[in-house]
């Protein structure tokens, strides 16, 4: 499965992360699929975050899960809610397309077996 999670960089005593899409088997700094964003807690007074949206989007998307601390991240830049928010009107979208498709199969059976019935009638 992959993650999106931190990869430490940085001096000792002065750390700096990469947050990056990795198969969940691999070590916290070893192999990774792609670098989707920094964090440096270390600036002032606000920790900077930089963050590739539409790369976390697509991972999220593909079924990536973050780790509890990339997640905190994600809704500190407010991207997370944004994402679920995405995907409840996409099966909205859908659910109603359902809905009208049914509406309409429905609509037809009855149009038809009207027509049937009238010409059984002739």
């Amino acid at each position: 499965m992959v993650r999106l999670r931190l990869k430490r960089t940085g001096r000792r005593g002065a750390p700096s992360y990469r947050i990056v899409a990795a198969d969940s088997r691999r070590q916290r700094d070893g192999r990774f699929i792609e670098i989707v964003g920094h964090y440096n807690p270390r600036t002032q007074p606000e920790p900077e975050i930089g963050i590739k949206e539409d790369r976390i989007r697509y991972w999220l998307g593909v079924g990536a899960q973050p780790s509890e601390t990339v997640k905190s991240l994600l809704r500190r830049v407010g991207l997370l809610a944004k994402f679920d928010q995405e995907r409840r009107d996409a099966y909205l979208r859908e659910a109603l397309e359902r809905r009208s498709v049914e509406e309409q199969k429905t609509s037809s059976e009855i149009t038809l077996e009207e027509m049937v019935g009238e010409e059984a009638g002739e």
